[in-house]
């Protein structure tokens, strides 16, 4: 049996910007179904609002949002995340890994995910692989992109 991770996002109002923003980074199809689509009526405030959104592609990559609705208790912010002597320090409650056979593979999509974004630490090669980067993209998500070790055995 195979299972696979699918992070899950929760926006308040970008899910749909976010999602279309992953897909040209990633590629792949996405899938939008606004509250107004499940009958909401159209004239409320969150109507338009993502419900349930997806971006999957043939690569693998599988992403997954929703824009919490206005009447839903906000929480606070986590707060920044930040590097200091090659430890992570942060009050985030998650990252999305995405980790890649090649430097060329995952430095593409590095460079179109910082886009906008806040670099933790720069894409170069780490300790532990031939290539890891961390960011914080422009809608608030850090990222960790990483590429896989050849390992001898």
């Amino acid at each position: 049996m195979a299972l696979a991770t699918t992070t899950h996002l929760n926006f308040r109002g970008d899910a749909r910007a976010a999602l279309e923003f992953y897909r040209s980074v990633f590629g792949g199809h996405l899938t939008v179904v606004a509250y107004g689509d499940l009958g909401m009526p159209k004239e409320l405030p969150d109507a338009d609002k993502v419900v349930f959104g997806q971006v999957t592609a043939d690569n693998g990559f599988s992403i997954m949002a929703y824009d919490v609705p206005g009447h839903a208790p906000a929480t606070a912010p986590a707060g920044a995340t930040t590097r200091e002597n090659g430890v992570t320090l942060t009050g985030e409650r998650f990252f999305v890994s995405v980790r890649g056979e090649t430097v060329e593979e995952v430095g593409a999509l590095w460079d179109r995910l910082a886009d906008g974004a806040e670099v933790i630490e720069k894409f170069a090669p780490s300790q532990w692989g031939p290539g890891f980067g961390m960011l914080t993209d422009r809608f608030g998500v850090t990222w960790i992109l990483d590429v896989a070790a050849a390992y001898a055995g």
